[in-house]
């Protein structure tokens, strides 16, 4: 059965991935950006008026901003009248801005918290009315390895990814007796464009790290968001689910 989908962030990296995997497999697909596009796709821009959808892949892009609830409550208006209303939501859009605890200001510090954090709370937020009128949903927030771990020069990510933990077990607490889920997806080092930059050396240290000895293709990731959204996963719920080679090793 197809379903709704919106990943945010969902124009580059692991969020595209994810996007297009639900998108194989006969979703209606939204994913929401800040800036760029979505590569291929048409985009609606909530309050402008415009709208469109690439047929070529079957994503539809809106413009939005997760830190703003007039923008969230937009791009939800946006992709209901063209797609129908959420039933599979993925917090995936979120930032870093690393430095170490003594040199972080409290701008950094709010700024990746109101992206990772609360912007993930106000995208559940909308999307849980029409998931309780349907007695259906799943909300699956991706977090990361930093968020169980901890990483050096990354309080402000590491507190946001693992506040997530927190948002997805509440909402299991809330909603969970009307078939929906809220489960949380946290990725180690993932081969995206963001590690295409570190050097031959770098990636070798992180290599070692790894116990599976190797990075996370993004379609991994993809395929473990992919199944938490299905029929067969309807009894998961407030669970951390790492693809991280062992990194965490589950922490």
């Amino acid at each position: 059965m197809a379903r709704t989908v919106l990943v945010t962030g969902g124009n580059r990296g692991i969020g595209l991935a994810i996007a297009q995997a639900f998108a194989k497999q006969g979703d209606r697909v939204a994913v929401t950006y800040r800036s760029g596009g979505v590569p291929g796709a048409g985009a609606a821009e909530p309050g402008f008026g415009a709208g469109g959808a690439d047929r070529q892949n079957g994503l539809f892009g809106v413009r939005c901003d997760v830190t703003d609830a007039e923008s969230v409550d937009a791009a939800f208006t946006a992709i209901e009248a063209e797609l129908g209303p959420v039933e599979v939501l993925v917090a995936n859009a979120g930032i870093t801005d690393d430095t170490l605890i003594m040199r972080m200001s409290e701008e950094q510090f709010a700024r990746v918290l109101d992206t990772n954090l609360t912007g993930s709370f106000r995208v559940a937020k909308r999307a849980s009315t029409k998931m309780l009128r349907g007695r259906w949903g799943r909300m699956i927030f991706i977090s990361s390895v930093v968020g169980l771990a901890g990483g050096a020069g990354q309080v402000n990510y590491a507190a946001s990814k693992a506040g997530l933990v927190g948002v997805a077990r509440s909402i299991t607490r809330e909603l969970g007796t009307r078939n929906i889920t809220a489960n949380v997806v946290a990725p180690g080092f993932i081969d995206t464009d963001m590690t295409a930059g570190l050097s031959e050396e770098r990636k070798a240290e992180i290599r070692k790290s790894i116990p599976a000895g190797r990075m996370a293709t993004p379609d991994e990731v993809a395929g473990v968001v992919t199944w938490l959204a299905s029929d067969a996963a309807g009894y998961v719920t407030g669970a951390v689910i790492p693809v991280d080679g062992g990194l965490g090793m589950g922490h």
